[in-house]
């Protein structure tokens, strides 16, 4: 069996995520009813999504762009509602929004026995996730994942193809024998597929808009999407092995 490279995402392929930004801009939503009382939540959600989204151009996806969208849209709707811009409800809404990094960070199922498999099988194990050092650090703390991928981390806030080309001619890949293995079409897989390496796409229940977009390029590899990430050890199993057959 030829070893392999595998490029692991972080947030909803490894780890729970989106489901604790539903939450809280839950929460916002619910705060920014009793202060305008005329707003549908359908008005709030869409407002932030859209300020939320626009600032990744300039922020990527460092955590300080989150909290700073739901400041933006109490002033958006404060303005709009001709009402005044209140301190203290400013400060309110920086730390709902602040909040969604300081949860305990919850592992999907059968994360662990799914690393412990693919590291038992030899491969080289990467980690490449989306954020800032501070806040993707902690998680990587909070589940001992150094011990899966010690010192093979790559933090972006701009995570994209560019991104993923400069931890690959870093690492001195084999195209031929390298994975990229995440949830988010555009930050994971498409970057991928425009690089040239195999990739498995591991849908998240619950997706952000942001990480929807079409694959229209024709791959050189392996493109496969799972159910489950407990799916991908055999697949990456399977390759290595036909590998050393062709070879």
């Amino acid at each position: 069996m030829q070893r392999q490279t595998l490029i692991f995402n972080l947030d909803d392929t490894l780890v729970h995520c989106n489901k604790y930004f539903r939450d809280t801009i839950n929460h916002f939503v619910a705060q920014l009813q009793e202060w305008f009382e005329n707003l549908t939540k359908e008005e709030i959600k869409k407002k932030q999504l859209e300020i939320d989204l626009k600032s990744i151009e300039t922020y990527g996806l460092h955590s300080s762009r989150f909290p700073e969208s739901l400041v933006a849209t109490y002033l958006f709707f404060s303005e709009q509602t001709n009402q005044d811009i209140r301190e203290d409800r400013v400060e309110k809404v920086k730390k709902i929004g602040q909040s969604v990094f300081e949860v305990p960070v919850e592992p999907l199922p059968d994360m662990y026995e799914v690393l412990d498999n693919l590291k038992e099988q030899g491969h080289n194990l990467y980690l490449h996730t989306g954020g800032d050092e501070e806040n993707q650090s902690r998680k990587i703390v909070q589940l001992e994942l150094a011990k899966y991928f010690e010192k093979r981390v790559f933090i972006s806030e701009h995570k994209n193809t560019p991104a993923l080309k400069e931890i690959l001619n870093q690492i001195n890949y084999d195209p031929k024998k390298t994975w990229m293995i995440g949830n988010s079409l555009k930050t994971d897989i498409r970057p991928a597929v425009e690089v040239g390496i195999h990739a498995i796409h591991v849908p998240s229940e619950l997706e952000w808009s942001y990480n929807q977009v079409e694959i229209d390029i024709k791959p050189k590899g392996n493109l496969i999407t799972v159910n489950s990430l407990m799916e991908v050890p055999e697949i990456i199993q399977k390759h290595a092995q036909k590998t050393v057959l062709s070879t």
